[in-house]
């Protein structure tokens, strides 16, 4: 006895096993664009999260602004700038005078050579400020040229080059932090104080450790 095939039977085999390997992709393409929907969602939470964030933040700096402003408006009005004109000496590091001016920004170049002309020694050989209007003005040029001395200007922008000096200021800053005072006359007192404690404390700059500025001063003048 001979046995045969059904027709259509091996067509309809082939097709159920077509079936059968498509169904997975099928599942596997559902199941990545459910993942790619669940990923879009976190991100549109994450950005809403974000924005309310930057709301609260910008309601805060608001604020803060206006407790400021509030603050601001019960300090006493400022009638008058006060500028200090700071000379140090780069090699004892001593502080040879700190002149005031109640002008503040009214300063002119003539009062600041009036004071050099009383403070800086006799024996100076060159001066180094920055390139301020008071210092590149013709009546300082002649100064310079009155007391024989070379003035070196620093870079533009590059205060690091005359570092003694941004680092003395800086000290002066720090010492002057905690005190308070209500006119020039209180102030100059305390930068009176300032110059006999910086000028006769140990520097820790100067080549032999343990002196004072005047100290080392002493000793460069007994060589």
């Amino acid at each position: 006895m001979r046995l045969g095939k059904r027709p259509g039977s091996h067509n309809a085999v082939k097709n159920r096993l077509q079936k059968r390997l498509r169904e997975p992709k099928l599942r596997a393409r559902w199941g990545s664009r459910k993942v790619q929907e669940e990923q879009r969602q976190g991100l549109r939470k994450q950005h809403r999260q974000q924005s309310k964030q930057r709301q609260q933040e910008d309601e805060q700096w608001r604020l803060n602004r206006k407790s400021l402003r509030e603050q601001m408006t019960l300090l006493p009005i400022v009638t008058a700038w006060i500028a200090i004109l700071m000379i140090t000496d780069n090699c004892t590091r001593q502080c040879l005078g700190l002149p005031l001016f109640v002008a503040g920004w009214h300063v002119t170049a003539e009062m600041v050579v009036a004071a050099l002309r009383v403070l800086l020694p006799a024996n100076l050989q060159f001066l180094i400020s920055d390139r301020g209007i008071h210092f590149t003005a013709d009546v300082f040029q002649q100064l310079a040229k009155d007391a024989e001395f070379v003035h070196v200007v620093i870079a533009r922008h590059r205060p690091q080059s005359n570092g003694i000096a941004e680092r003395f200021v800086r000290t002066l800053k720090e010492w002057l932090a905690d005190k308070a005072w209500q006119s020039d006359k209180e102030l100059l007192e305390f930068l009176r104080l300032f110059l006999l404690e910086y000028n006769d404390r140990p520097h820790q700059g100067l080549p032999i450790r343990g002196l004072s500025p005047n100290e080392f001063a002493k000793r460069i003048w007994l060589v």
